[in-house]
């Protein structure tokens, strides 16, 4: 028997997470975002902020679902107070360089011998070993190395994905894999471990296909060359009557033949789509295609086909987007427009979690997290008494 996640935990939290605990000391960048989605899922997070330090870039949606207290890390009594908190928690979310938190007193050697079953995530961008570990970096410096900004953009110089093929695709994800996965192993042996999350690992494992396809010669190392770096002309974006653009990824021929029917295109460049050969005469014909409709035109008369055409929609336009809206991906909380977690649950549902009593000082975290224990130990003690059903 256990206390019944689908309703929510004893603070009323609900998702799949409920009773993980994880300590977060606070950052910027992935930790931060992974975080947020371990809260979101359910978690309890308590983030722990600097003096003064708050994260400039990540207010109102990254820092969700969760309470923050600060706390001077260099003072021994708050640190003996987050040592406290940490014997309580499940896993720990730290993005200070290598070395940071053991001469603070924090590091896993100290803490895991206090709590034995802790996950110890460490979010760096170069990891805690190699020649590159002491040295500063951002997003952009980790995906430069592993073949991923290479890849990216039109064939005269790389595009800057934001910072979502590093910080989160490479970062943030990994650690939270990675934080699940030993939390698991901790609660199957009672041994906890470092999770060594470093961005220049993660974003080399989102080049796995990309790898595969160069070892076969299907992937040239030139920008604009292949099948789905926009060389290929039916799979990138075109310019419409109006400005604005569309996206098409009709990769199958199936598809790329709904495609070519819908616009009346036909001829030999069409018959031979897959030959790189005729891909610039292909996209010339594309290009005089879709410049002769409006973006809501083509959308129009694209809808419910498998043409795989879609309007390439500002951050500000895509809430309203018709699909987007009946699934309700984004979520607007006091005013700001945000995506709704993800994944979704069909049993324990994740969300944006209901806001905590703010936290006072680390003896309060302290207290709340042991009031908690002891809560949740006394409905597993009236379950079992319950027997089953």
């Amino acid at each position: 028997m256990s206390i019944d996640r689908a309703a929510g935990g004893f603070d009323g939290r609900s998702g799949p997470l409920t009773g993980v605990r994880i300590v977060e000391f606070a950052g910027i960048g992935p930790g931060p975002f992974a975080a947020m989605l371990l809260a979101d899922m359910g978690a309890d997070v308590i983030r722990i902020d600097r003096p003064g330090g708050a994260d400039p870039y990540s207010r109102h949606v990254v820092c969700r679902s969760r309470p923050s207290v600060t706390a001077d890390l260099k003072a021994a009594p708050d640190r003996d107070e987050v040592l406290a908190l940490l014997d309580h928690a499940d896993a720990l979310i730290e993005g200070f360089r290598p070395g940071v938190m053991e001469r603070l007193g924090l590091g896993p050697d100290a803490v895991l011998a206090r709590n034995p079953r802790l996950a110890y995530g460490r979010m760096t961008g170069w990891g805690q070993t190699g020649p590159l570990a002491e040295t500063a970096g951002h997003d952009i410096s980790y995906i430069a190395v592993t073949g991923a900004l290479a890849a990216i953009g039109a064939p005269e110089a790389p595009t800057v994905p934001l910072n979502l093929v590093g910080d989160y695709g490479g970062g943030a994800l990994y650690l939270a894999l990675g934080l699940l996965a030993a939390v698991i192993q901790a609660r199957e042996t009672g041994r906890g471990q470092v999770v060594d999350a470093a961005i220049c690992d993660g974003a080399a494992s989102l080049m796995a296909m990309f790898c595969d396809l160069r070892a076969q010669g299907r992937w040239a190392d030139r920008r604009g060359a292949n099948l789905l770096d926009g060389g290929a002309p039916f799979y990138r974006t075109f310019r419409c009557a109006d400005g604005e653009h569309v996206a098409i990824g009709p990769l199958e021929p199936r598809f790329f033949g709904e495609l070519c029917d819908r616009l009346d295109l036909a001829g030999e460049e069409v018959v031979r789509r897959d030959d790189p050969a005729v891909w610039p005469a292909l996209q010339a014909r594309l290009e005089a295609a879709f410049l002769t409709r409006s973006r809501e035109e083509w959308c129009a008369m694209f809808e419910g086909s498998d043409a795989c055409l879609a309007p390439v929609l500002t951050l500000g336009e895509a809430p309203a987007h018709p699909h987007l809206t009946a699934r309700r991906t984004y979520t607007v909380v006091d005013g700001v427009a945000q995506p709704s977690p993800a994944p979704r649950f069909s049993l324990t549902s994740a969300a944006i979690q209901p806001p905590r009593p703010q936290i006072d000082s680390l003896a309060d975290a302290v207290s709340a997290w042991t009031d908690g224990a002891a809560e949740e130990q006394a409905q597993f003690a009236a379950s079992e008494a319950r027997g089953p059903g």
